[in-house]
């Protein structure tokens, strides 16, 4: 079992940044790959990045490519979403997830653990 805690959201104007934060506990950090995922009122609960287990793998939601960076520090059990050039159509509630997989993974059925979610609201 593992807990998944994000932190770092708020509200932010258009064009600024945020870097959230989702601390792991319970279970060997590094076992998983991890992705970030968000949901707008509405709509379904999408990826926006993923990392695999050493980090070396990554994969971004189109919409989010030059503007987000997913990272972990596998010492920390840790992994950010740094957000840069904040859109209003990014605002959504975020959420971090864990996959008992190697590889970066691409779609919300491969991942095992879940955390509440962080909002993020980006004003015009």
């Amino acid at each position: 079992q593992v807990q998944l805690v994000e932190s770092g959201g708020g509200l932010v104007q258009a064009g600024g940044s945020l870097r959230l934060s989702c601390a792991a506990s319970g279970h060997t950090f590094s076992n998983y790959a991890l992705g970030w995922f968000r949901q707008a009122p509405g709509k379904e609960r999408d990826l926006v990045a993923a990392v695999s287990r050493s980090g070396d793998g990554t994969y971004y939601a189109d919409s989010v490519k030059d503007r987000f960076t997913i990272s972990r520090d596998n010492a920390k059990s840790t992994v950010y979403l740094q957000m840069n050039s904040l859109k209003p159509e990014d605002t959504a509630v975020y959420y971090c997830a864990a996959s008992i997989s190697y590889s970066a993974r691409t779609y919300r059925g491969a991942y095992d653990y879940w955390g509440q979610g962080t909002q993020v609201t980006v004003s015009s």
